[in-house]
């Protein structure tokens, strides 16, 4: 995933060596826009991690598949494209040490926001937005352990919605989401966007969430 641009053009001399040679499992990195939540239609960089810590059945992402790259090297990558707004997303990007990639992006003017499961608490002053999108509907047993952030997004699989009255409190923004199936019918999905609207209709403390990128045929 390195690229041919000069590491020169993109390292500072305040740079740590330890945070550039930091090595991460990093299944793509790409510029799109994002396509769902408070800030959907904002172009955004996004860094996938690999690995995961829960097997959700919808999940579109090979977690298991990724490549090693240092943090100068993703930053290499990253810098090729305009917009100064990072999503670390994954897989589960909390498991993870990531204040090499904070304290470089950080430096340069970037703005990190991530997208998590709750399950790994989220060091304070790490991240300029949080999104959780707590699995518990899926895994009863795992306990989530990210209490707070700017959006709460939970994908809707028919659960009963009072089980997130505590955990909203943490949160500004509360989200909705239908479940999308890839290996499903066009039907059966829309049913379920349907079913979805409906539940937020009738729990106006919820927004819905719907993830315009797929519509739109992009990453």
């Amino acid at each position: 995933m390195a690229n041919s641009q000069s590491s020169s053009s993109i390292v500072h001399p305040e740079d740590a060596v330890s945070d550039l040679l930091t090595v991460y499992k990093i299944v793509e990195i790409f510029h799109s826009v994002q396509g769902e939540g408070v800030h959907a239609g904002i172009p955004h960089v996004f860094i996938r991690f690999g690995k995961c810590n829960l097997q959700c059945e919808w999940c579109d992402t090979d977690f298991e598949t990724f490549e090693e790259m240092t943090a100068e090297e993703i930053l290499s990558q990253v810098s090729q494209y305009p917009s100064k707004r990072l999503i670390l997303t994954g897989g589960e990007p909390m498991l993870n040490d990531l204040w090499p990639l904070q304290r470089l992006f950080k430096s340069r003017g970037y703005s990190l926001a991530c997208e998590s499961n709750g399950t790994i608490e989220i060091p304070e002053g790490l991240l300029d937005w949080i999104c959780i999108s707590p699995k518990d509907q899926m895994y009863p047993q795992v306990k989530i352990r990210q209490r707070y952030g700017d959006e709460l997004k939970c994908v809707y699989v028919g659960q009963d919605l009072s089980m997130y009255d505590d955990l909203k409190q943490g949160f500004t923004h509360h989200f909705l989401q239908p479940c999308y199936m890839e290996n499903e019918s066009v039907e059966w999905n829309g049913k379920n966007f349907a079913l979805t609207e409906t539940v937020v209709k009738e729990n106006p403390s919820w927004r819905l969430s719907l993830q315009t990128h797929k519509w739109m045929g992009v990453d």
